[in-house]
């Protein structure tokens, strides 16, 4: 066993251990595993609440879950029955549990879950906002998203965030195919968010926490400080984040009519990059085990850094000296004269986001309950990002801020005529512009269910979802820099030569240079609006047919049946506004997608409470799917097993073939027909004879590829080495500038998984009140859909020798060969390979009653991966990053992690303290794995900043019923301040310029949180 592992699986042995030990449980009470639960919040007597040992065991065991209204969710099924055992494992965050980390987003909640692969767009400078999941790494795309069994939304505009965490009576997390109960998307899985909908009474929700960091000098310090960027020292309190959620509700006529609303408003305050020791400046290593430095690329400065581009100083880099001399210095770093270019991002982004909504059910008849829904949602975050003036520009030499010493240096003779220069100017720190994102949208559902007799019963009804977002970026408006440079009349009284409305004159030539006006000339706005919409109607029924007698002669229950149909269609539309456009390009997007579907789905208990066969259940399900956007019909289905010898021992598992249809972006990416003529840039065809540019002109040596390779991109012999065949070098017969690209004109076929998951649960009647799981799981995605260049087919082709699979991305036009005037190479979103997940989940939950003490709960969550990755190509070996990252291994995902809480509850239930351990397991550079598949070869082998150590995280939690209305909660999430890991060039790892992984990682430091739930 290898050492790094030791500390994780001493966690798992320990809490089985724990959990069966003997003497805890012979002081159970005669409750069982249903028996006292601690309460750790005061309840209205209207109001739910989550029962969490019970609902951790139902989770773990498959129990379905009752809601207040009497309505059963089975999330993975929809067919709900009491003695119904999950065949594949599901994972629960129950109410409680939600309270006790102070999760102000859903985002916070779902992180901490070792099936998730944790996102955060808190810390993430790039984000626009919008919070999604991905179950097993697998991408979000893959994860399909309910709320109270139906769908979230789009998946291109797919948003957790307008949950309001105080509006969860639990989230249930089912890791493995489910296309065959709930249509695409549900390849990784599925998350259902269930919501406390028959709240009666009024109840105030309050949360804010902020961070409590002592920063401590770290490598980074140094560098920063060497770079005149400086670190800070010390304890710092920071980046509140609040959460205030109003609940009422009531019942009428005898509770027939129950209506129930709420208005959430959440907010972020921002922390900089630069209050943290450990992200002073962004820390680069330029070549492999070389120093770490500070990263000044793009280099600028608030002197203005200038590099001549011709005379004497060509190449050379200045700056203008600060005393205001007018002459340069030189820049570099550790001069004092560089600006720290991500001084302005964010290390926690700010944001403002108001959510409200409401819920109404009214019941008819027994046969007949109406039912409605809705949620309004709006969210404002920024992205700060430099305001540099950068280019290459010319400076006229009689320009009247040129100095005499400067204007020689630049190479300027006798003050006549212009010089280029290369200019970058940091226009103040303090006065970096915001990319703006405003997120708005609705979500409305509706229908009608009821009973039809004693073995029916029915649902139909459908979601609408509307996202919708306003992207307002900063840019510097295309030729006003050369306007502005280009600046005449005199010192006292510049002008602008061009005469350009507007237009501002830039001394570029002293330091310091903030004037607001140059900057709102050169830098402008433009907003993109994107709309994307969700129609669903579904239609279910579901039948107890043993009520017909249809029953096996072995078995108490008798066959179950559901039988649905349902049709979707998602849109996406896309505009711009003229600032926009001119400044960035782009077109305006229609894009639209619908789907029929049906469905059938069978539970079969075969035997039940025989000798040896306490259950012995199979369940099946089908699902046939019409998509617009493809010719073709598609199927996915599931076969599932359980079997329980004895009622303290449950072997199950779970069989699917499920489905991911391309979203709508991507099949416009598939089929939409753009040709870029030259859009591979100086690429040349590599059949054409090889231009070598000389000092007498281009010379042709032999082609890159063999005749043979040549052959197999549908090229004639005769052909081979023809000069005719040259996309590019200026000399060539076509005079083009790159071979045509052509991106779509075809068919993207959904992605088709076969997942499975086989494992057991104990639940032993010698230790009352444990339950145990453990669960394989395996994934393997073929035809994985994704976006390829036009590279990934020329250079395979190329390497593989000729073979198809790369090959035929090359078309070439049938008369002459060429890969222009009609011939092209491909690029877009296609079916290209496979895509793999496999491990093992670990879950427990035990709960002990001492007399005259109170109540013991313990909570366990682990999991192991074993394979993360795939095959990006039939001649290319597969990719295991399990533990890895860099060189392609982007998830991230360490090999163990886990959760043990432990809560204990006093006999009054006045009082609970919840105590959290979680471990995050070790990250290896891709280079040090020894498998060349991901790059681990000998001569790549670091030998320092080449891993990040696992870390031990420790979360208390103390809640105090005051009163019967009242309820407070004080908590300390990463309670011992442990700092974040040091990882060089973080923004090729975790898409952060902070120096670490915020994804995986604490990285701000302790969190303190005070919390309130008030009754009225």
């Amino acid at each position: 066993m290898k050492t790094q592992y030791s500390t994780s699986w001493l966690a798992l042995s320990a809490a089985t251990m724990m959990f069966a030990t003997p003497a805890i449980a012979q002081q159970m009470g005669p409750t069982g595993t249903q028996g006292d639960v601690p309460q750790t919040q005061t309840q209205n007597p209207g109001s739910v609440s989550a029962d969490a040992a019970a609902t951790r065991s139902a989770a773990i065991s498959g129990t379905p879950q009752a809601t207040g209204s009497g309505e059963v969710i089975v999330t993975g099924t929809r067919i709900a029955r009491p003695n119904l055992a999950s065949a594949a494992p599901i994972t629960s965050v129950t109410r409680q549990d939600i309270q006790a980390q102070a999760a102000v987003n859903v985002e916070d909640v779902l992180n901490r879950l070792p099936q998730v692969a944790p996102d955060s767009q808190q810390t993430y400078n790039d984000s626009d906002g919008r919070q999604r999941i991905k179950l097993r790494s697998l991408g979000f795309e893959r994860t399909l998203v309910l709320i109270d069994g139906k769908r979230l939304g789009t998946q291109n505009g797919q948003d957790v965030g307008i949950i309001p965490t105080s509006l969860l009576q639990r989230v249930d997390v089912l890791t493995g195919g489910a296309s065959s109960v709930y249509g695409s998307d549900a390849v990784a899985g599925v998350v259902n968010f269930v919501l406390r909908k028959d709240f009666k009474g009024v109840q105030l929700d309050a949360n804010y926490n902020f961070f409590n960091h002592n920063n401590r000098d770290t490598i980074v310090s140094p560098l920063a400080r060497a770079a005149g960027f400086g670190s800070p020292r010390g304890l710092t309190n920071d980046g509140g984040r609040a959460d205030l959620t109003l609940t009422a509700g009531t019942g009428l006529f005898d509770d027939k009519l129950h209506l129930s609303g709420f208005v959430n408003y959440r907010k972020t305050d921002e922390i900089a990059l630069t209050s943290r020791s450990n992200a002073g400046c962004y820390l680069t290593q330029l070549t492999p085990n070389g120093p770490l430095s500070c990263g000044l690329t793009p280099s600028s400065s608030t002197s203005g850094l200038i590099t001549p581009q011709a005379g004497p100083n060509k190449g050379a880099q200045l700056v203008n000296n600060p005393d205001g001399s007018r002459n340069f210095l030189p820049f570099g770093p550790g001069l004092g004269n560089a600006s720290n270019y991500f001084s302005g991002y964010a290390y926690q982004r700010p944001s403002e986001r108001v959510n409200a909504g409401g819920f109404a059910t009214l019941d008819l008849a027994p046969e007949a309950e109406l039912y409605a829904s809705g949620i309004w949602f709006r969210d404002k975050s920024f992205n700060n990002y430099p305001t540099i003036a950068s280019g290459t520009v010319d400076v006229n030499c009689n320009n009247p801020y040129l100095s005499a010493s400067q204007a020689t240096t630049i190479g300027c003779a006798a003050g006549v005529g212009s010089v280029p220069v290369t200019l970058a100017y940091r226009l103040g720190e303090n006065n970096d512009r915001p990319d703006t994102y405003i997120n708005t949208g609705v979500r409305l559902t509706g229908g009608v269910r009821g009973k039809v007799g004693d073995a029916w019963t029915y649902d139909v009804g459908g979601v609408y979802a509307r996202n919708h977002q306003d992207f307002t970026p900063s840019f510097r408006v295309p030729g006003t820099l050369q306007n502005a440079v280009n600046v005449g009349g005199t010192a006292a009284n510049p002008t602008c030569v061009s005469g350009a409305a507007g237009c501002v004159p830039f001394d570029i030539f002293s330091a310091g240079n903030t004037n607001p006006a140059l900057i709102n000339y050169l830098f402008g706005t433009g907003t993109s609006a994107t709309t994307g919409t969700l129609y669903d109607v579904q239609a279910n029924v579901t039948g107890d047919l043993g009520k017909y007698g249809i029953t096996s002669p072995f078995a108490e229950q008798g066959l179950a049946i559901a039988l649905g149909t349902e049709y979707r269609k998602d849109t996406l539309k896309s505009r711009a506004d003229g600032a926009y456009r001119n400044a960035l390009g782009g077109s305006d997007v229609d894009l639209s997608q619908d789907v029929v579907e049906a469905n059938i789905e069978v539970q079969a208990p075969l035997v039940e409470h025989k000798p040896f066969a306490e259950l012995v259940q199979l369940n099946g399900g089908y699902r046939v799917s019409k998509y617009s956007s493809n010719p073709k019909s598609f199927n996915t289905w599931k076969i599932e097993g359980v079997y329980a010898p004895v009622s303290d021992l449950t072997f199950r598992a779970s069989f699917n073939k499920a489905q991911r249809a391309p979203t709508v972006v991507e099949i416009r990416q598939a089929s939409n027909i753009e040709f870029a003529a030259g859009g591979a840039g100086s690429y040349n065809d590599f059949c054409a004879p090889t231009p070598i540019p000389g000092p007498d002109g281009v010379t042709y040596a032999a082609p890159l590829a063999s005749r043979e390779v040549c052959r197999a991109t549908g090229l004639s012999d005769a052909l081979y080495g023809s000069q005719s065949l040259l996309c590019s070098n200026g000399a060539t017969p076509n005079g083009s500038a790159g071979c045509a690209v052509r991106s779509g004109g075809f068919t993207a076929d959904p992605e088709t998984a076969y997942t499975q998951t086989y494992g057991l649960v104990l639940k032993p009647r010698f230790v009352r009140g444990l339950v145990f799981s453990v669960d394989r799981y395996r994934i393997k995605i073929n035809n994985s859909l994704g976006y390829n260049g036009y590279s990934y087919y020329t250079d395979g082709c190329l390497r593989s020798g000729g073979d198809q699979f790369f090959c035929q991305g090359i078309v070439r036009n049938p008369g002459d060969g060429t890969l222009f005037n009609g011939g092209y190479i491909r690029q877009g979103t296609t079916n290209y390979y496979t895509s793999v997940a496999q491990g093992w989940d670990f879950q427990g939950q035990y709960g002990v009653n001492i007399e005259s003490v109170g109540r013991l709960d313990f909570g366990f969550n682990g999991s192991l991966t074993t394979a993360a990755g795939g095959q990006d190509s039939p001649l290319q070996p597969d990719r295991n990053c399990a533990g890895y990252y860099g060189n392609g291994c982007g998830q991230l995902i360490p090999k163990w992690s886990h959760n043990l809480r432990t809560t204990y509850t006093t006999v009054d239930k006045k009082f609970s303290a919840s105590f959290n351990w979680r471990y995050v397991g070790s990250l290896t550079n891709a280079n040090n794995s020894g498998d060349p598949a991901i790059g681990g070869t000998p001569e790549r082998a670091l030998t320092d900043y080449y891993r990040v150590a696992p870390a031990n995280y420790f979360d208390l939690a103390l809640n105090f019923a005051i009163a019967k209305q009242f309820s407070l909660r004080l908590i300390a999430n990463n309670l011992f301040d442990k700092a974040a890991p040091i990882v060089p060039d973080s923004y090729n790892i975790s898409l952060t310029r902070n120096n670490t992984i915020p994804q995986r990682y604490d990285s701000l430091g302790r969190n303190i949180a005070i919390g309130t739930t008030i009754n009225f």
